[in-house]
Protein backbone atom coordinates (compact mmCIF):
# COMPACT_ATOMS: atom_id res chain seq x y z
CA UNK A 1 0.00 0.00 0.00
CA UNK A 2 1.27 3.40 -0.88
CA UNK A 3 0.52 6.20 1.23
CA UNK A 4 2.06 9.42 1.01
CA UNK A 5 3.23 11.10 4.22
CA UNK A 6 3.52 15.45 4.52
CA UNK A 7 5.30 17.80 7.14
CA UNK A 8 6.09 21.20 7.50
CA UNK A 9 2.25 22.61 8.28
CA UNK A 10 2.20 25.20 11.56
CA UNK A 11 1.12 28.48 12.87
CA UNK A 12 3.46 31.48 10.78
CA UNK A 13 2.75 35.26 10.98
CA UNK A 14 1.85 36.97 7.92
CA UNK A 15 5.21 37.63 5.82
CA UNK A 16 6.73 34.63 7.17
CA UNK A 17 7.95 31.04 5.89
CA UNK A 18 7.46 27.39 5.96
CA UNK A 19 8.52 24.60 4.42
CA UNK A 20 6.31 21.57 3.10
CA UNK A 21 7.32 18.18 2.45
CA UNK A 22 5.67 15.27 1.20
CA UNK A 23 7.34 11.69 0.12
CA UNK A 24 5.47 8.36 -0.49
CA UNK A 25 6.14 5.42 1.50
CA UNK A 26 5.53 1.86 0.10
CA UNK A 27 7.11 0.09 -2.72
CA UNK A 28 7.06 2.21 -5.59
CA UNK A 29 8.65 1.50 -9.22
CA UNK A 30 8.70 5.53 -10.71
CA UNK A 31 6.95 8.71 -9.50
CA UNK A 32 5.95 10.65 -12.14
CA UNK A 33 4.35 14.31 -11.35
CA UNK A 34 4.06 15.76 -8.38
CA UNK A 35 2.46 18.92 -6.59
CA UNK A 36 0.34 20.84 -3.82
CA UNK A 37 -2.88 21.64 -3.67
CA UNK A 38 -4.95 23.70 -1.08
CA UNK A 39 -8.46 23.93 0.47
CA UNK A 40 -9.62 26.59 2.42
CA UNK A 41 -12.57 26.49 4.71
CA UNK A 42 -15.78 26.62 1.90
CA UNK A 43 -13.86 26.61 -0.70
CA UNK A 44 -12.62 24.09 -3.94
CA UNK A 45 -9.78 22.47 -3.79
CA UNK A 46 -6.86 24.53 -5.68
CA UNK A 47 -3.92 23.90 -7.40
CA UNK A 48 -0.41 25.44 -5.74
CA UNK A 49 1.90 24.41 -8.06
CA UNK A 50 2.75 21.01 -9.56
CA UNK A 51 6.29 19.72 -11.11
CA UNK A 52 7.07 16.63 -13.65
CA UNK A 53 9.92 14.31 -13.11
CA UNK A 54 11.93 15.96 -15.86
CA UNK A 55 11.90 19.16 -13.13
CA UNK A 56 8.81 21.65 -15.34
CA UNK A 57 7.33 23.71 -12.87
CA UNK A 58 4.09 25.51 -12.91
CA UNK A 59 2.56 27.99 -9.75
CA UNK A 60 -0.82 29.33 -9.80
CA UNK A 61 -1.06 32.83 -9.97
CA UNK A 62 -1.65 33.51 -6.55
CA UNK A 63 1.73 31.83 -5.48
CA UNK A 64 3.82 33.04 -8.02
CA UNK A 65 7.00 34.58 -6.84
CA UNK A 66 6.28 33.89 -3.28
CA UNK A 67 6.44 29.96 -3.66
CA UNK A 68 8.98 26.93 -4.79
CA UNK A 69 8.56 23.45 -5.72
CA UNK A 70 10.90 21.62 -5.96
CA UNK A 71 11.91 17.41 -5.82
CA UNK A 72 14.62 15.05 -4.87
CA UNK A 73 13.98 11.86 -7.01
CA UNK A 74 16.54 10.02 -5.17
CA UNK A 75 14.12 10.28 -2.16
CA UNK A 76 11.00 10.74 -3.83
CA UNK A 77 9.72 13.76 -2.52
CA UNK A 78 8.63 17.23 -2.86
CA UNK A 79 9.05 20.23 -1.09
CA UNK A 80 6.82 23.35 -1.37
CA UNK A 81 9.23 26.59 -0.03
CA UNK A 82 6.45 29.23 0.79
CA UNK A 83 8.01 32.76 1.62
CA UNK A 84 6.05 35.92 2.19
CA UNK A 85 2.98 34.04 3.47
CA UNK A 86 -0.44 36.29 3.43
CA UNK A 87 -3.67 35.08 5.62
CA UNK A 88 -5.07 33.96 2.34
CA UNK A 89 -2.90 31.41 1.96
CA UNK A 90 -4.55 29.71 5.30
CA UNK A 91 -5.41 26.63 3.95
CA UNK A 92 -4.98 22.61 4.49
CA UNK A 93 -2.23 21.80 2.06
CA UNK A 94 -2.39 18.01 0.12
CA UNK A 95 -0.11 16.52 -1.91
CA UNK A 96 -0.21 14.64 -4.85
CA UNK A 97 1.86 12.17 -6.82
CA UNK A 98 1.37 9.51 -9.89
CA UNK A 99 3.08 6.83 -9.19
CA UNK A 100 3.00 3.32 -10.66
CA UNK A 101 4.27 0.48 -8.06
CA UNK A 102 5.25 -1.86 -10.69
CA UNK A 103 6.50 -1.60 -13.61
CA UNK A 104 3.13 -3.74 -15.22
CA UNK A 105 0.57 -1.65 -13.15
CA UNK A 106 -1.31 1.89 -14.13
CA UNK A 107 0.04 5.17 -12.79
CA UNK A 108 -2.46 5.99 -10.61
CA UNK A 109 -2.45 9.51 -8.23
CA UNK A 110 -1.91 9.06 -4.64
CA UNK A 111 -2.72 12.09 -2.29
CA UNK A 112 -1.35 12.67 1.59
CA UNK A 113 -3.76 13.43 4.21
CA UNK A 114 -2.97 17.28 4.15
CA UNK A 115 -1.51 19.46 6.35
CA UNK A 116 -2.55 22.80 8.45
CA UNK A 117 -1.13 26.02 7.20
CA UNK A 118 -2.37 29.28 9.59
CA UNK A 119 -1.23 32.29 9.00
CA UNK A 120 -1.87 35.43 10.93
CA UNK A 121 -1.91 38.55 10.23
Amino acid sequence: QVQLVESGGGLVQAGGSLRLSCAPSGIIFRVDAMGWYRQAPGQQRESVATITDGGTTNYSDSVKGRFTISRDNAKKTVYLQMNSLKPEDTAVYYCYADIKRTFATPRLDYWGQGTQVTVSS
